[in-house]
């Protein structure tokens, strides 16, 4: 698989300060799926801020483009998915003031997992090593998950007096439970891939020469089905999670009207009635 580097040298924040973004994270396509690699090996991949605005700059590119159905975000080097946030980093936002590390941390890390989690092609994590924090963060975020056998887990903020910030304490409860979640939450303790798939963090666990092969697997099955119905699966199960049963059946029904019309409806009705493959165009 060769790369296909999408050159982004800069970003411009809230307040016009230019953020270099050099290859902090590898763009790779193979057919239509997108590898995504955080590529700070010697920083276990740590999400500094311009890692943080490339990955959102590169997931707005994929999402203009149609030859793609399927993300798959993972961590270069064999220690580390990613070490969670740039700690030495946002030490200075934090000792600049509150209004600052709010809005150049928080902020941004909530704006890149809020991203992934809405994103309306199916974004799955093959967590390779350390994944810690925001790393941990990101792994909640995707829609899907396989982890490495020797992937680790941890929710650390604790241990340098902060909450997580970059959905931890929305997320993992509404995935594990408020009580696996506050235990892990409130110790800072790690935790091995069995007891992440447990909790339903993760979707598999396999052994870790076996990862990017599973995690390809795992899209190419989802990306036999119309485009159109996945991002309308992703929609409703995404805003369904934080409302009522009955808003949330809304949201359902709301999700099916806009298929109806489609020409992929059409061909997948067809095609089962003919007994055929399905060949969907995505419209």
């Amino acid at each position: 698989m060769s790369a296909a580097s999408l050159c982004v040298n800069t970003n411009i924040d809230a307040n016009g300060k230019a953020h270099p973004m050099q290859d902090t994270v590898l763009y790779e396509k193979k057919d239509r799926i997108a590898l995504l690699t955080l590529n700070r090996p010697e920083k276990l991949n740590a999400l500094d801020y311009a890692t943080n605005d490339r990955l959102l700059a590169l997931l707005d590119r994929i999402e203009e483009d149609e030859a793609i159905g399927a993300v798959i975000v993972t961590g270069a080097g064999d220690r580390a998915f990613s070490a969670g946030g740039d700690i030495h980093e946002f030490t200075e936002s934090i000792r600049r003031g509150t209004e600052e590390a709010v809005r150049e941390f928080c902020r941004r890390g909530q704006r890149m997992t809020a991203r992934i989690e809405a994103f309306p092609k199916p974004v799955i994590a093959a967590v390779n090593g350390i994944a810690f924090g925001g790393g941990c963060e990101i792994t909640e975020a995707a829609h899907l998950a396989i982890a490495s056998q020797d992937a680790v887990f941890a929710k650390p903020e604790i241990n340098i007096g902060i909450p997580p910030t970059f959905g931890g304490t929305q997320r993992l409860p509404r995935l594990a439970g408020r009580k696996h979640a506050l235990e892990l939450l409130l110790t800072g303790e790690t935790f091995g891939p069995g007891r992440a798939y447990e909790m339903g963090l993760v979707n598999e666990v396999v052994p870790g020469d076996r990862l990017i092969e599973a995690a390809f697997a795992m899209a190419e099955r989802i990306l036999r089905h119309s485009p159109l119905a996945a991002a309308r699966i992703i929609a409703a199960v995404t805003r369904g999670l934080n409302t009522t049963i009955g808003e949330g059946l809304l949201i359902e029904r709301e999700q099916f009207a806009r298929m109806c019309a489609s020409q992929d409806v059409h061909e997948g009705l067809d095609a089962w009635v003919a007994r055929r493959t399905p060949v969907y165009a995505g419209r």
